[in-house]
């Protein structure tokens, strides 16, 4: 019995701070999960609730609950087209943000030089400059007149000065710009984790560099290839001022697109378009979260 009654007691005194320790994380966290649901989940109930309503031009927002702004968007070849063009350039930027940063993030982890805080600095010094401001510099570069085409005519190399300023191109150019400094430093702090005598274990095994790649670098490194995915394909989705400057009125994304029926005062369709794009995004996010990670679970 009293073997029985010192067993009980230390289980007693798990379970109390257990409890304290459940409590004080609670008390941590509560503020902060508060003000992530009142600004950010009210908000997209509210959204999604305009999104329900009617337009009508002079009364602006006629309250109903129906799905027209939904059917009108799917159904309507302009606006699909738009949708899959910002699919098609945000996977297309993501990409070869990472075919790109891998090998400058696995630079910046592995290097022993002094000056590595440096060259990080590099990396990071993009991102202290807005957006509109980057996307007029690449505005300078690929203009007709701009840096790129003068330096080729000077050399004889083109006759005509190439059309590349208000495509899909340049938009691709300038979204890749803006969102590679994040994929770097998403894999320079993954990588930096990885025992680099893991590596030198492959190697002298006699694993050529692919097969240590593919078969232990990728598989360690896959937590910040997917946070620096997603976040890439997040931003590219989302992007508003880089399609604006370097796409110009005809090509068209949904960031635009949204801004545009706002600014018409269509606020059911441009809720509707919001609530597409952020539901799109999030769903082909944790669909390749949840498939890369099954697939190096195996």
């Amino acid at each position: 019995m009293a073997q029985a009654a010192a067993e009980t007691v230390p289980l007693a005194g798990s379970r109390s701070r257990s409890a304290s320790t459940w409590l004080s994380a609670g008390s941590l966290i509560g503020p902060a999960t508060i003000l992530v649901a009142v600004g950010l989940l009210l908000p997209i109930a509210i959204l999604f609730r305009y999104s329900l309503n009617r337009f009508e031009p002079r009364v602006m927002m006629v309250e109903a609950v129906t799905l027209e702004n939904y059917v009108k968007f799917f159904t309507d070849p302009f606006y699909t087209n738009i949708f899959f063009t910002t699919l098609r350039v945000s996977l297309i930027c993501t990409l070869i943000c990472l075919l790109l940063g891998f090998p400058l993030a696995y630079m910046l982890a592995r290097t022993q030089s002094r000056f590595k805080n440096l060259l990080i600095m590099l990396v990071v010094l993009p991102l202290f400059v807005g957006n509109a401001v980057r996307a007029a510099g690449w505005m300078t570069f690929l203009g007709s007149k701009g840096f790129l085409n003068s330096s080729l005519i000077g050399l004889g190399l083109i006759g005509e000065p190439l059309q590349i300023m208000y495509t899909e191109l340049a938009v691709v150019i300038g979204i890749i710009a803006v969102n590679l400094p994040f994929m770097v430093l998403t894999l320079q702090s993954v990588i930096e984790g990885i025992d680099r005598s893991v590596e030198e274990a492959a190697f002298s095994l006699g694993a050529p560099p692919a097969t240590m790649f593919w078969r232990v670098l990728w598989p360690l490194a896959l937590p910040g290839i997917i946070a620096g995915t997603i976040l890439t394909f997040i931003l590219g989705m989302n992007a508003y001022a880089t399609p604006v400057l370097l796409g110009g009125p005809k090509f068209k994304m949904m960031g635009p697109l949204v801004f545009g029926q706002f600014q018409l005062n269509n606020w059911p369709f441009g809720a509707a378009v919001s609530f597409i794009l952020m539901t799109t995004t999030l769903l082909l996010t944790a669909s390749a979260n949840i498939l890369m990670q099954r697939r190096y679970r195996r």
